[in-house]
Formats: C-alpha cells, sequence, structure tokens
C-alpha cells in the first residue's frame, strides 16, 4: 500500500523513505540552493514562488511538510500558513529573514511548527525537517478518536463504541487513508493510487463499492453519514466529526 500525509510521513522517518518536501520560497537563489541541498539529503522536493502556487501544490501533491518563507509577494507567509492550516496538519516550517520575536510568534501563531532563519544553513534546515518528521511519527502510534470511532493505527484496530469493527484489508486501508487528514477531500483517483496502487485512470466504481462497504460497517445510518462523507463532483472525507 502507498501512503499518503502523515503515514508517509512515519514511513520515511522509520524506513528512511523519501520524503516529500513543498518549498515556497520567492528569492530564485534560496530557491533553487535549498532545492537542490534537500535534494542531496534524500528529499523529494517541490519548489515553487509564491503562495498562491504553494496552497495549489498542497492540494495535488499532499506534501509530508512545508517550508514557507514569510515574505513572500502577494499572499504573504502569514496567510499561507493560516490557510493551510485551517485545511490540514501537515508541519510548516517558517523562514524569517530576521530573528524578530515579532515575525517568529506571529508565524507560530499563524501555525507554523518550527522557524529558520535566513540566511538559511541548509543543514539546519534539515535538522529541523527530520526532526518535525519525527515528531509526527511518534504520534502517529496514538489511538485517534473520532466521534464514537477508534482507529487504533499501530495495532491496526478500528472500534465503534467499544465493539471492534471486523474490516477487509482493502475497507481498512481506506478508512486509514481517509482518516490521516481529517476534512481534506480525496478524490476518487488519488484514492486509487494510494489505496489500490493504481497508478493509472483506474475505475472510480472500485472506490464508491468500498465506501459503501465500509460505510455499512462505521455509520450508525450510511444513508446520512457522519465520518466518511461524499464531496458532490470532487470524492471523499473524513469528517470532521
Amino acid at each position: 500500500m502507498r501512503l499518503t500525509g502523515r503515514r508517509a510521513t512515519e514511513r520515511a522517518v522509520k524506513l528512511g523513505g523519501v520524503s516529500r518536501v513543498l518549498l515556497i520560497e520567492d528569492d530564485p537563489a534560496v530557491r533553487e540552493g535549498l532545492e537542490l541541498a534537500l535534494t542531496r539529503h534524500g528529499h523529494r522536493v517541490r519548489a515553487v514562488e509564491s503562495g498562491e502556487q504553494g496552497l495549489d501544490r498542497l492540494r495535488m501533491d499532499l506534501p509530508d511538510v512545508v517550508v514557507l518563507d514569510l515574505m513572500l509577494p502577494g499572499m504573504d507567509g502569514f496567510e499561507v500558513c493560516r490557510r493551510m492550516r485551517a485545511t490540514g496538519n501537515v508541519p510548516i516550517i517558517m523562514l524569517t529573514a530576521r530573528g524578530d520575536d515579532i515575525d517568529v510568534v506571529a508565524g507560530l501563531e499563524a501555525g507554523a511548527d518550527d522557524y529558520v532563519v535566513k540566511p538559511v544553513q541548509p543543514r539546519v534546515l534539515e535538522a529541523r525537517i527530520r526532526a518535525v518528521l519525527r515528531r509526527i511519527g511518534r504520534d502517529q502510534a496514538e489511538l485517534e478518536r473520532h466521534g464514537d470511532l477508534t482507529i487504533d493505527r499501530a495495532g491496526l484496530v478500528v472500534t465503534h463504541r467499544g465493539v471492534p469493527v471486523g474490516l477487509a484489508p482493502t475497507e481498512l486501508r481506506l478508512l486509514l487513508e481517509l482518516s490521516g487528514t481529517p476534512g481534506r477531500v480525496h478524490s476518487r483517483q488519488q484514492l486509487l493510487e494510494s489505496v489500490w496502487e493504481h497508478g493509472y485512470f483506474g475505475d472510480s466504481r472500485l472506490v464508491d463499492a468500498c465506501v459503501q462497504r465500509l460505510r455499512a460497517k462505521i455509520e450508525d445510518d450510511s444513508a446520512a453519514p457522519v465520518y466518511v462523507q461524499t464531496v458532490r463532483g470532487f470524492g471523499y472525507r473524513f469528517g470532521p466529526v
């Protein structure tokens, strides 16, 4: 199973796999230098020059961590950070041009997880990225509670009001995929690639049928789902409950 979001982060940390970094930096020299350095350290880097581009890539690429410059033209990094945090829990490391406490505090209040002061030393940024990914990996071992549903990712056990729910492997993978990023919309194609490992344009009916089976097992009323919700014209999302 190919995992995305926070599960991909855990795999990268524990197994030394490739983590996906979204770099948002408007200075070409800084952007190219950091992209090269992080790539050499084994990351898969997507580099863009504006906040608007970064928000688009966040939805398309589902990165494991975002490196975000605060002083961007147009939409600044503070607003980008707020918007990212409103739609998901991807770790955000901000780049600030000076060690100004006001900038740092404002960035952290906007939702950033860490910061690095410019001029950026690649080894420092690399260390911060590894640290935030390790924290995410540790968090993943904990039980998740969503309303009456409890998900034990480490033990691969799902209970509803304390009663174990028997899920087929594909149903379990689908639930883990959706619940890893509550509120985020997953297209059918994204689910085909991550749950079924279909790297081509697969049959979306596989997803729809599995969703119906999963709802029958975890929802009180599968006709009015609380957990696995349909977003018409886009796909599915988990909750929020």
